[in-house]
């Protein structure tokens, strides 16, 4: 495997992503979409359920695999054109990520700043955090080709 990523956003966002087949990270930047390549993964981590809500969720909703195309510019209306990346989603269900703390390399051993390494809202992280996050979501990574269809 080749690594992975860890977007953050909130699961109202994360759901409209899944639906369309894409993700956007860091209202809308680009350059955090260049550093990602064409079949590695993707976890999305949503600290809230809604934008600028106050009912935290602190789980992971969606997890996919990068397809192979360039981010690209989407016209959301209102003047917001934000960049985005296709994404074959997995099926796969939300997992809270209090019980994988420990088991998470870029979290284990911080203690209450666990969320410190996500505060810039994509973090490259290792296959074996990857996994960890997969199988708590039921995902099967071993599923997941570039350019397959959509589950």
């Amino acid at each position: 495997m080749n690594g992975g990523w860890i977007a953050v956003a909130c699961a109202d966002h994360v759901a409209l992503g899944v639906a369309g087949g894409f993700m956007q990270v860091c209202h809308g930047k680009a350059a955090p979409l260049r550093r990602m390549r064409p079949g590695q993964h993707v976890a999305y981590y949503s600290p809230t359920e809604a934008f600028r809500g106050h009912q935290p969720l602190q789980a992971f909703t969606a997890i996919g695999v990068i397809r192979d195309s360039e981010p690209y510019y989407f016209d959301m209306g209102g003047g917001f054109r934000p960049w985005r990346r296709d994404v074959d989603w997995l099926v796969s269900q939300s997992a809270d990520i209090r019980p994988l703390l420990e088991k998470l390399e870029f979290a284990a051993g911080r203690g209450s700043g666990w969320g410190f390494p996500l505060r810039f809202g994509v973090l490259a992280v290792s296959d074996a955090d990857m996994a960890v996050i997969a199988f708590a979501m039921s995902a099967r990574l071993s599923a997941a080709k570039p350019g397959a269809p959509r589950a």
